[in-house]
């Protein structure tokens, strides 16, 4: 890929503020830079997905099934908590999953409601595949960063993530 220029985020304020003075300014060389690497990241990280011959949600869904431990075995609830989608979102996924073989479901035992979902032989080879494609090439993106950099990048995001999601908190 041919190297672009940066996003003129700091031209933007500055143009702005030429126009409009007055006009609060100060995020647009925070958020305009993190939602452009948010689109490279993306676009990137589905061309790798494309090529591994797997979706994002269902990356989503074999992956926390994965993480979860042997017998990698989760509830249906648990798989929605943990993946921030809804009931229906996971129903999906699990039946797209189980129809493809990566996925089983089988009646839990707490409750006639309950339903577990297994990682299949198939599933958990997909996923340690996908995975190692995924964070193996976003280690590369991120490689020109040192150690010490991508801590404190890592600490001012998670700050950030914080108090926006405080903001944005309607109670």
């Amino acid at each position: 890929m041919a190297s672009e220029t940066p996003y003129p985020a700091a031209r933007i304020a500055a143009a702005w503020q030429r126009e409009r003075p007055g006009t609060p300014t100060e995020s647009i060389e925070i958020v305009t830079p993190i939602w452009r690497l948010a689109k490279l990241f993306a676009d990137d990280r589905n061309r790798v997905l494309r090529e591994a011959g797997i979706d994002a949600a269902t990356l989503d869904l074999l992956s926390v099934l994965r993480r979860s431990g042997p017998p990698y075995t989760l509830s249906t609830r648990e798989l929605a908590e943990l993946t921030l989608v809804t009931a229906g979102a996971i129903s999906q996924r699990v039946a797209r999953a189980e129809n493809e073989g990566l996925a089983r479901r089988t009646p839990g035992t707490t409750g006639r409601r309950t339903v577990l979902v297994t990682l299949t032989a198939e599933g958990h080879a997909l996923i340690e595949r996908s995975v190692d494609a995924v964070l193996g090439r976003e280690a590369e993106l991120v490689s020109s960063l040192s150690p010490e950099e991508r801590t404190a990048l890592v600490d001012l995001l998670e700050k950030l993530t914080v108090d926006v999601r405080r903001q944005l908190d309607p109670g």
